[in-house]
């Protein structure tokens, strides 16, 4: 390459930096798109309702990013913009986000056997880090919620006998599959995840690594994260963020991990976010597992769970309709908390209408 081809390269690169959008203490805006595609959204996530019910759908917040700018917003009810939310699941995903921080300082490998990190995992040697990632830790766990509350090792973890201790109740759960070889959408694989997380970055380091490996880069003020009773982070339910400070993880991971002109998060780190788990076979759940991110593809010929949004959308998930939708190939990302108790939300359908009301650039 010639020096006067280099430098119009560089040139296009700097400028290509340059035109790219990063919140600084706020997002940068552009305008709202009108018409009936949003009509239509809003009436699908926002309709009348009885509250003293508790049925149908309530939507708390419903924030759009396109190219990195903010061009939706909306709230109700208690929940403002500044409002820390409770995630439940989508807390999850956070915690991965906060792994993959771990994983690019070279603190521990996908394949390193948790029981490494986590000792009371020594009678199961063959469980990774990426077994537990894949909530496929083998460990017989009931997912169940407040409709079989009986039953639930869930319930039994956040809220009776393992809430004092949540990891060591997790594992002390009898085996049904070797590691690695089945999903079961489980919590307690995630607090053993951030169980482990306080061995790979230290006790003293731990309590406040979530922010100084994460929030704190990413320009987030105001997130809060419950521990248990040993000081551990309930990575399964307990993460409190409002919806702008949601998003930044979202465009963070939409641009691969680079925020601004760091690297925060390793490609090879968000690529295995990405990438379906290869022993899972059927949709069991709303989505396709990923790294504890839930994906829209296709897998053993089933049609993509969300059809009607690209096959790259991935989003982070929780109880009750919270939702952090992110969609590289729009350049979007979609967060929407709510409070939806009769499972009638569903996420193709405001994603189809999202994508109706929103989807392409903005024009200059």
């Amino acid at each position: 390459m010639s020096k006067g081809l280099s430098l119009t390269f560089l040139l296009l690169l700097s400028l290509t930096a340059q035109a790219e959008n990063w919140p600084a203490e706020q997002w940068p805006t552009a305008p709202t798109p009108t018409g009936p595609a949003l009509q239509a959204l809003e009436a699908y996530a926002f309709p009348s309702r009885d509250d003293s019910t508790r049925q149908g759908i309530r939507t708390d917040a419903l924030l759009v990013i396109r190219d990195g700018q903010l061009i939706y917003e909306r709230y109700v009810g208690p929940t403002t913009a500044e409002t820390p939310h409770l995630t439940w699941s989508i807390s999850k995903s956070l915690m991965a986000t906060v792994l993959g921080v771990a994983y690019g300082e070279g603190l521990f490998k996908l394949g390193d056997p948790v029981a490494k990190f986590y000792p009371p995992l020594q009678k199961h040697p063959d469980m990774t880090m990426a077994d537990l990632l894949h909530w496929a830790s083998g460990l017989d766990w009931q997912e169940d919620y407040e409709y079989a509350p009986l039953k639930s090792s869930v319930v039994a973890m956040l809220y009776t006998r393992g809430h004092h201790d949540m990891a060591a109740f997790t594992a002390a759960h009898d085996s049904y599959a070797t590691p690695g070889q089945a999903f079961r959408y489980s919590s307690g694989d995630s607090n053993l995840l951030s169980a482990a997380l306080k061995t790979i970055v230290g006790p003293s380091r731990y309590p406040d690594y979530p922010w100084i490996a994460l929030f704190e880069p990413l320009g987030i003020r105001h997130a809060v994260w419950e521990t248990d009773a040993t000081g551990t982070f309930v990575a399964s339910s307990y993460a409190y963020l409002t919806a702008r400070d949601l998003a930044r993880i979202g465009l963070l991971m939409a641009r691969e991990g680079r925020w601004g002109d760091r690297q925060l998060l390793p490609k090879d780190w968000v690529a295995f976010n990405r990438e379906p788990f290869v022993h899972y076979h059927t949709h069991q759940d709303d989505a396709v597992p990923g790294g504890q991110w839930w994906l829209n593809r296709a897998v053993e010929g089933a049609a993509r769970p969300w059809p009607d949004a690209p096959a790259d959308t991935f989003a982070a998930l929780g109880h009750w309709g919270q939702a952090m939708y992110v969609i590289p190939s729009e350049q979007l990302v979609i967060v929407r908390y709510g409070d939806d108790r009769d499972g009638t939300y569903r996420h193709n359908q405001l994603l189809q209408l999202a994508l109706k009301a929103f989807a392409g650039k903005v024009q200059p």
